[in-house]
């Protein structure tokens, strides 16, 4: 822009120069050259923007380049093919169009408890939980109120046995039920069992926001409740996070992704927004030990989008 208002300036120079010379009055000769002025910024603006247009042709077209390299390296990965609707994904979308069918789990007590862990961040995306953290083991989505915290519920405590989990943290908790005569233990294998060949499995989900505050709520009520009679159940599950979105998915974990799916069939219960939970709690569930052995917060599954392998949520 400077090249230009310099020609303007000098074309508009030339002209008065050349209006001094002739026998006009003094009034003609400024309407001459006030016209001739015009007449040189019409043509700058006009090869200005000209110019705009290619260089936004280029951007367009460099655009167009980073797209069609984009899709043909998505093309090479390719969709793993021949399973069922896999999970995570946004909870807030319900477009999918997996075809692969298969009963739901019932409600989760109707179910035995088999295993709770998490993972950091949340796998899932939801209306609470939708700040991108980034790709990889340690990726997924952050609680939206994570930037609201005061600086004493981001107070690190002494104690970090709950692996390396901290004030500030979004995890997302998985209370995993099993329709298998099993007993709650240590990974997913604790689910199922030789004599059960097809169970039925069912996960209540909730992402929760690390902080240290004892009026937040205590992990440990939402532990295994113990051996009694009847169905092994959760102490607990957390409430007025919203209603449950229910659809069909798989398990989860960093070692799936779109190209390389999970076997397994799961009915999914994602509560919709997060909720405060004291990192003293999850430090001392993890002091006291637990039936599930789980001392540490696991990575994370990046998000499903593929429609393909998607469910409908009706």
């Amino acid at each position: 822009m400077t090249l230009t208002k310099s020609l303007i300036m000098t074309s508009s120079i030339a002209v008065l120069l050349a209006a001094c010379g002739g026998e006009k009055t003094t009034e003609e000769k400024i309407t001459d050259a006030a016209k001739e002025a015009e007449e040189a910024i019409t043509e700058a603006v006009s090869d200005v923007e000209q110019a705009l247009e290619e260089t936004s042709e280029t951007l367009s077209d460099a655009a167009k380049e980073v797209e069609r390299e984009l899709a043909e390296a998505a093309e090479e990965v390719g969709l793993c093919e021949g399973f069922g609707p896999q999970t995570p994904r946004d909870i807030s979308s319900a477009t999918g169009t997996n075809t692969v069918a298969f009963t739901m789990a019932p409600a989760s007590t109707e179910l035995n408890l088999c295993n709770i862990h998490s993972h950091t961040n949340a796998e899932h995306k939801g209306p609470g939980f939708s700040v991108y953290v980034g790709d990889g083991v340690n990726g997924g989505f952050a609680c939206n109120n994570t930037s609201e915290l005061t600086e004493a519920e981001l107070v690190n405590p002494e104690s970090n046995a709950f692996g390396g989990v901290k004030p500030g943290d979004t995890i997302e908790v998985h209370w995993v039920h099993s329709s298998c005569d099993i007993q709650p233990g240590e990974g997913l294998g604790s689910c199922l069992n030789e004599t059960c060949e097809s169970p039925l499995l069912r996960v209540e989900a909730q992402t929760f926001l690390v902080v240290n505050d004892p009026n937040a709520l205590d992990f440990t009520d939402f532990d295994y409740a113990g051996p009694g009679e009847g169905l092994h159940q959760p102490k607990a599950l957390p409430t007025g996070t919203g209603t449950p979105v229910v659809f069909r998915g798989s398990t989860t974990g960093p070692s799936y992704t779109q190209a390389n799916c999970s076997p397994l069939q799961v009915t999914w219960s994602v509560r919709p927004n997060c909720a405060k939970v004291d990192i003293n709690s999850l430090n001392r569930w993890a002091e006291q030990g637990n039936v599930f052995n789980e001392t540490e917060s696991h990575g994370v599954r990046q998000l499903v989008t593929a429609p393909e392998l998607l469910d409908q949520i009706n």
